[in-house]
């Protein structure tokens, strides 16, 4: 009897500790459960410690309260000016009322799907194809709001959404990539015609400078060569006026204005000439010599 009553005890023990394990239940963080009693909405419940009634509540839902992100697969739409197009989205949404989410839509991620798709479709259709390409921001904008606004009653807070591809058909790409090519070449034409230019301009500066460096030395030159000239020829006055006034000191007599004479015609021969015609009276040259040198001397004041 006693060995029965143990089994009893302790399977009513099991039973006990079993339905505390059930009814007990913690919530963790950032995590929401809906709790319905009776088949009715009952509480939801946040972060902490709460417990079940057995067979009378029943957890409905366990909604997470974080930021979610939502690739959804892309979707043909038709632009304004009826180009066929593959565009695909990426929504940011968090649920901040656990009981409307649960209770405000069926299915509500597909539902949420469903909607992205119908506005995008319905904001592209407004848009021709370039206005399209480059209106992302504009797309975006509006779409979150409108996706805000719609998903207000199932307790979902559309923070971001983001066209994340746009894949026009493959004839038009190719036509892109023509244009876009084309105006890289025309760019790049561009630029060498400006740096040719620029070239051209330093080139011609350069030359104009060395031009100028050039008539500038030539210049200086000239002025130096005419300087000294210059000052070769006075010197030259200076060394022969000085020749003069020694002769004139010196007083020469007939024999040395003779033999000067004779010097003078020798210099004049220079070893070219073929014949020298010497006067018959070299007294005669003596005696011009001498007159000369006495012209000078009457000329020449006395000190």
């Amino acid at each position: 009897m006693e060995f029965y009553q143990i089994v009893i005890f302790l399977v009513v023990l099991l039973v006990v500790i079993s339905m505390i394990c059930y009814c007990v239940r913690i919530v963790p963080q950032a995590k929401a459960y809906v709790v319905e009693r009776l088949g009715a909405y009952s509480a939801t419940w946040h972060t902490g410690l709460h417990f079940v009634i057995p067979f009378i509540d029943r957890i409905a839902n366990k909604v997470s309260l974080k930021e979610i992100v939502k690739d959804f697969d892309p979707q043909p739409v038709i632009t304004k000016d009826n180009v066929t197009m593959q565009i695909d989205t990426v929504v940011y949404f968090q649920i901040t009322d656990p009981k409307l989410y649960t209770y405000g839509v069926e299915h509500p991620i597909s539902a949420l799907e469903n909607l992205t798709a119908t506005t995008l479709r319905n904001i592209i259709g407004e848009l021709e194809l370039d206005e399209t390409l480059t209106s992302r921001d504009i797309i975006n904008t509006k779409m979150r709001a409108i996706l805000d606004e719609a998903t207000d009653p199932w307790g979902v807070k559309v923070g971001r959404v983001e066209v994340k591809n746009i894949l026009p058909p493959h004839d038009i790409q190719e036509s892109m990539e023509k244009q876009m090519r084309a105006e890289r070449e025309r760019r790049e034409a561009i630029l060498r015609a400006e740096g040719e230019k620029k070239s051209a301009i330093l080139t011609a500066e350069g030359e104009k400078e060395a031009m100028i460096l050039r008539a500038t030395a030539k210049k200086e030159a000239m002025i130096a060569e005419a300087e000294g000239q210059a000052q070769a020829t006075e010197r030259i006055y200076a060394a022969q006026a000085r020749g003069i006034e020694l002769i004139k000191t010196a007083d020469p007599d007939l024999a040395f204005l003779t033999l000067k004479g004779y010097e003078t015609l020798t210099k004049m021969a220079d070893g070219k000439a073929t014949k020298l015609i010497i006067p018959s009276q070299l007294q005669d040259i003596g005696a011009t010599l001498a007159a000369l040198a006495e012209t000078v001397r009457s000329e020449t004041p006395s000190k």
